[in-house]
């Protein structure tokens, strides 16, 4: 049995490594509390889905048991992308859901995405789960009634939420004539859905990797790493695809690739998106994550949009987006959030399809892509610190750190120092202990000159770090 460790409770999610920080007997407890926690809330039933790693079914099944083991009525959609029980929760007679994922880390890790009565869990809320499964290890709950300490066991069904979620999309997003295209799934749960989704739609699909496989046998399936896209890059120089799509492990983002073999990073994607919802929703505010390009700002004012810049992770932004009422919402690591004729989630299924119908729209989509604006700029670059490390460095940086030059510092998550000519940004990561880096320029001088100003202030205040600095792409 695995112990019980603060640690896999994220700012996010839940997330551990099985058979070190998380097995069945977790999963159950989780699922007790968390069945609680919805009752609290007045809900009855919980949706339940898994990806399609090999700890996946046996995690569920754990979870199932402690839901129904708290009172609440299972729903279990099975194997499923992320987004489909997002969905799921929007379109049943239920709108709490737990998806057992591991998303796009090694194949050894997986763990927990939550909704509650229509939220999505991050912060506080995750910690109180760990508080009251703690609380509960403890016999803290000793002086219940015999009523209260057992509740009548909840029901358990299963739905197939697949040709549901497909039609949805199908039947509204249209693409404007036919194209060929390639995927990428990386052998993650988005492979057993994406080729009959773009096949329903009119596309005629390539499929790169979609059988899954919980030990990704061929590349990681994280399209914000390069190197995961080569396979595709091969795809669209040699074939005759018009354009590339891949997808993380669980389904919430998206990548994509032109046929001439250039990565369109998800806030260039955003330019396309913010422009053709604000056609539809003038003067609307478009969120985006402190790590997007500095050109987003003003394509999104250049288009009659409100720009808001807001702090890093996929809860967090799903919440803003609530908060404001925006119709549209974007990170850097390709969680893309529709509320415009959609629900307001992450959906890297959904993503893709709304590009295809932009994209058809003329002649050449890799021209399209490849005019909007762009600048030299690094992938995310991590600092390997010791738990608790980053958030350290990053506070002695706001502290004392000083930017000769620089036009503005932008402290809502991190530090992102832009200048005339580009922008450096330093951030604690909320998932791993790393400082998350990322730097743009107009050219590479002023892109190495903006290295080497964040060097300076890290080094100050930790002499022995290693810094990522790599090279630019343009």
């Amino acid at each position: 049995m695995v112990s019980l460790s603060r640690t896999i409770f994220k700012a996010y999610d839940i997330r551990g490594v099985v058979g070190s920080t998380l097995d069945a007997g977790i999963a159950r407890r989780i699922g007790e509390a968390f069945g609680a926690a919805a009752l609290a809330k007045g809900e009855r039933k919980v949706v339940i889905g898994r990806d399609g790693r090999l700890s996946a079914a046996e995690l569920a099944a754990a979870l199932a048991r402690g839901l129904q083991a708290a009172g609440v009525d299972v729903i279990d959609l099975g194997m499923v992308a992320t987004p489909m029980l997002y969905f799921a929760t929007n379109v049943l007679d239920a709108h709490s859901g737990i998806m057992v994922t591991g998303s796009h880390n090694p194949p050894d890790y997986n763990g927990f995405k939550m909704v509650l009565a229509g939220e999505t869990l991050h912060g506080d809320a995750i910690q109180d789960l760990y508080e009251a499964i703690a609380r509960d290890g403890q016999g803290g709950d000793a002086d219940r009634s015999t009523a209260d300490a057992a509740p009548s066991e909840g029901g358990y069904t299963t739905h197939d939420i697949r040709d549901a979620y497909i039609r949805r999309i199908a039947g509204d997003v249209r693409i404007a004539r036919p194209i060929r295209i390639a995927i990428d799934a990386g052998n993650g749960v988005a492979g057993a859905f994406a080729g009959d989704l773009f096949r329903a739609m009119g596309c005629e699909v390539i499929e790169l990797f979609c059988d899954v496989d919980g030990r990704f046998p061929n590349h990681h399936p994280d399209p914000a790493q390069p190197e995961n896209l080569a396979d595709l890059i091969d795809q669209l120089r040699t074939g005759d695809a018009e354009i590339g799509l891949a997808f993380d492990g669980d389904g919430d983002r998206l990548g994509v690739v032109t046929k001439d073999g250039r990565i369109i990073y998800p806030d260039r994607q955003m330019m396309l998106f913010a422009s053709d919802v604000l056609s539809r929703h003038p003067g609307a505010r478009i969120l985006y994550d402190v790590k997007c390009t500095r050109h987003l700002g003003p394509w999104i004012a250049s288009h009659g949009g409100e720009p808001l810049m807001w702090k890093t992770g996929h809860s967090l932004l799903k919440a803003k987006l609530k908060e404001t009422g925006a119709p549209l919402g974007g990170e850097l690591s390709g969680h893309i959030f529709w509320k415009d004729r959609w629900f307001g989630f992450d959906d890297g299924l959904y993503t893709g399809a709304r590009l295809l119908e932009i994209v058809t729209r003329v002649a050449d989509p890799s021209a399209l892509l490849n005019a909007l604006p762009t600048a030299y700029s690094t992938p995310e670059l991590h600092l390997h610190l010791a738990e608790g490390e980053h958030f350290a460095l990053i506070g002695k940086l706001r502290a004392s750190a000083t930017f000769p030059g620089a036009e503005r510092i932008v402290d809502i998550d991190g530090l992102r120092v832009e200048y005339a000519d580009g922008f450096g940004l330093a951030r604690a990561s909320n998932t791993t202990p790393v400082v998350v880096l990322r730097f743009e320029a107009d050219t590479p001088q002023a892109l190495a000159r903006i290295q080497q100003d964040f060097a300076r202030v890290i080094l100050a205040v930790a002499p022995d770090a290693t810094l990522p600095f790599g090279a630019s792409c343009p």
